[in-house]
């Protein structure tokens, strides 16, 4: 989040990815593509089962209440490697996207057609990298010869590569593998790793037979923080401005939820995970959700005409990724700045 040093499986896996997505978006969405040639508007939203304001827009239909004209689907997806190439073939008008995936994204002489519009959350201690007990390892510079599991091109993957710096650690000193979540679950089960770094709600269940060497909180405090963004498809923002301020009203009232209704905010992230309401309560008070106009300030996402810190930290991102040769060269600042969508910010929340 070397996939380099991988090229062939690489590209079958991204192949795969974009047939799945493709199937997805086809059965998810064949009637809102039907109604949309009728007249009717229509947005696809890629989201994570994960922790976030996304959950309480969809759990409460809030988009819906807010566009009754649009048809409105909602797709899963497991990584950011996925949404990418789901925005690379058309399939997407918005989506969650870790901060890491995005600067790859931007990155490149044919960047991806999206922009940043939105923070859905900071990484905290939801997202960290655990260790198999049975392998004794206390902390990061153990791991050397080690495997460990990531899902690459996430924000797990360039926590991970941070991670191994701080250590002393280059990627060739490990047995990188490029896992998702769930199969990381079934390695780990089956002792085919020896640790990963990924996110909830696959995290909580490793740490019952592991122990923690770091998380993404520590590796951000440290500098260089992920976040989980959202993107607007360059279409979207040519075609539907206005629903890019409704769906962003709706994303502030769900962080404003979050703070004023906890005990509706658990119910709704279980119902949608299908979860216990006290592991619901356990995985949001992992994250770091800001309000609305932290969201906007110039600690963050900025505003129309001045955008703020995040121009810094997805720069500072593609630059580690660069030097890290996960990508061909970093994008500049002023290419990050392209890749930003603040239009009608603050005003468009009040």
């Amino acid at each position: 989040m070397s996939p380099a040093s991988h090229g062939p499986s690489r590209r079958l896996l991204l192949a795969g990815a974009l047939a799945a997505v493709s199937a997805a978006v086809t059965g998810c969405s064949s009637g809102s593509e039907a109604s949309a040639s009728g007249g009717s508007k229509r947005l696809r939203i890629g989201y994570f089962a994960f922790p976030s304001g996304d959950l309480i827009v969809k759990h409460g239909r809030l988009l819906e209440k807010a566009l009754p004209d649009h048809e409105i689907s909602w797709i899963k997806f497991d990584s950011g490697a996925g949404v990418n190439q789901a925005f690379i073939g058309g399939s997407l008008d918005i989506a969650a996207l870790g901060s890491s995936p995005f600067a790859r994204g931007v990155s490149g002489s044919s960047p991806i057609p999206y922009k940043v519009a939105w923070i859905l959350d900071v990484a905290g201690e939801n997202e960290a990298l655990v260790a198999r007990k049975a392998t004794g390892i206390t902390e990061v510079a153990g791991l050397k010869g080690r495997k460990i599991a990531t899902p690459f091109a996430s924000t797990s993957h360039y926590s991970l590569l941070a991670a191994l710096e701080t250590a002393g650690l280059k990627p060739s000193d490990v047995e990188l593998v490029d896992l998702q979540p769930q199969p990381i679950l079934a390695a780990w089960q089956r002792g085919d790793i020896d640790a990963a770094y990924v996110w909830l709600p696959t995290l909580d269940e490793l740490r019952e037979t592991g122990t923690q060497l770091t998380s993404s909180k520590q590796i951000g405090a440290a500098g260089k923080p992920t976040l989980d963004l959202a993107v607007v498809s360059d279409d979207l923002i040519a075609r539907d401005p206005g629903a890019i301020d409704a769906w962003r009203k709706a994303e502030a009232e769900a962080l404003r939820l979050i703070r004023s209704d906890p005990e509706g905010t658990v119910k709704a992230v279980a119902a949608e995970l299908g979860i216990p309401e006290k592991d619901a309560e356990a995985q949001l008070s992992q994250g770091v959700f800001l309000t609305p106009e932290q969201v906007v300030s110039a600690d963050w996402l900025g505003t129309d005409g001045s955008p703020g810190e995040l121009l810094t930290y997805v720069t500072d991102t593609g630059a580690f990724l660069a030097g890290q040769q996960q990508i061909p060269a970093a994008p500049s600042e002023d290419v990050v700045r392209k890749a930003f969508y603040l239009k009608g910010l603050p005003d468009v929340l009040k």
